[in-house]
């Protein structure tokens, strides 16, 4: 029995549109990623799964350790069903999480905020004038893991943020130090350009140079972030300095500087982490949309489908149609908010009612369309659980 097969006979008591999680490819990506950690643990980003059942599965497998959440909110969420270990990975704003945060003991304890700058420490100091009594902050430094080259006309990377160097680190670090209230416990430096980017897309020549562009990313960063830990680790007692993503489990654990790595995608594989050299996932994370009119021979339309990924946009970010092999978009409309034309011999053999499956192009995104995750082991649906959405939570 083929994947189709196996997926269409699971849920076929289910009434498409739906999403499910392919257990064994969920386990064989974990194994691969515990594998390439070579026992370092990994923080799982919570934005690539947006499920908390899934979660608590996830963590339960040796290898993984703590979650990377991606709003102060989600983390608040998380920490009051039982989450001791939580780091957030961005910045915040919300005066109304950070008041909730400082004045809850426990809350303060498991929670880790991420600052980048004095405007941060002043914001956060505003918003908590009025809390009595407030508790310490844990803070974690996040630093520009950037490639920047040719004298500053080339960057590679996210726009994160504005510290670079060791002097700059030290610098905010000794300002932590002086402020009451806070405490530095932690270093984040994601190298977007490495384990984000896929280093074997279809063009063979953008593939060389992406690949370049890594390695002279990675030669330099191996340097600059362990200057910039080393700096920060003479004002504070660091327990944890966190880096990397699942395009760049082995490379990132290789340094020594670095205490944990980040990952989450890698678990459902989606369709942007197939153009990877250094590792090969499984699909794990899929939908299903019914056919709903057969427009030509060749032709099908699906109900909805324009569930477009995040990033810069084209054809990267749309899903996949998956299975049957062989579909394609319609050039004029692409992947629609209410019907989604494919065309391909593969139509030919689709009636109304037939599934089409897909693979969304980033992992976590595709968790906000759907409020339940059908769990199949085999060729049986034998667990639904909520998304975030499921439970009510939308938190961007």
């Amino acid at each position: 029995m083929d994947d189709r097969q196996r997926y269409d006979q699971a849920t076929a008591s289910l009434e498409p549109p739906l999403a499910i999680l392919d257990l064994a490819a969920l386990r064989a990506n974990a194994a691969s990623m515990v594998r390439r950690a070579t026992g370092k643990p990994i923080r799982v980003a919570t934005k690539s799964i947006r499920s908390r059942p899934l979660l608590d599965q996830v963590l339960a497998i040796d290898g993984f350790r703590g979650l990377l959440a991606f709003t102060l909110p989600e983390a608040l969420w998380l920490a009051s069903h039982g989450h001791t270990d939580l780091v957030v990975a961005y910045p915040t704003a919300d005066r109304h999480a950070l008041a909730e945060l400082a004045g809850d003991a426990e809350a303060a304890r498991r929670i880790t905020i991420t600052v980048d700058s004095a405007d941060h420490l002043a914001f956060i100091d505003h918003a908590l004038a009025g809390v009595r009594p407030r508790h310490e902050i844990r803070l974690c430094l996040d630093v520009d893991a950037g490639f920047v080259t040719l004298g500053g006309r080339f960057r590679a990377g996210a726009l994160r943020s504005p510290v670079r160097d060791a002097d700059q680190a030290a610098d905010l670090a000794a300002a932590i130090a002086k402020r009451p209230g806070y405490r530095l416990t932690g270093l984040l430096a994601y190298e977007a350009q490495i384990a984000g980017v896929g280093d074997a897309p279809p063009s063979a020549a953008y593939g060389r140079a992406v690949r370049l562009m890594q390695t002279l990313s990675a030669r330099e960063l191996v340097l600059r972030r362990g200057r910039i830990v080393n700096a920060v680790r003479q004002v504070a007692d660091l327990e944890f300095v966190n880096a990397g993503g699942t395009g760049s489990i082995e490379r990132t654990v290789r340094e020594k500087a670095v205490t944990e790595v980040a990952a989450g995608s890698g678990l459902f594989h989606p369709r942007l982490f197939d153009f990877y050299r250094g590792f090969t996932g499984r699909p794990a994370a899929m939908f299903a949309l019914p056919v709903v009119r057969r427009p030509g021979h060749d032709t099908v339309t699906v109900l909805g489908g324009g569930y477009l990924a995040s990033g810069p946009a084209g054809p990267s970010r749309v899903p996949q149609p998956y299975l049957p092999a062989g579909l394609r978009y319609s050039r004029d409309e692409g992947a629609g908010e209410v019907q989604t034309p494919l065309t391909g011999q593969a139509a030919e053999d689709l009636r109304i009612g037939d599934r089409v499956w897909f693979r969304h192009a980033k992992a976590g995104e595709l968790c906000e369309r759907f409020d339940t995750l059908h769990l199949v082991d085999g060729d049986t649906v034998v667990d639904s659980v909520p998304t975030y959405r499921g439970e009510g939570r939308t938190f961007l």
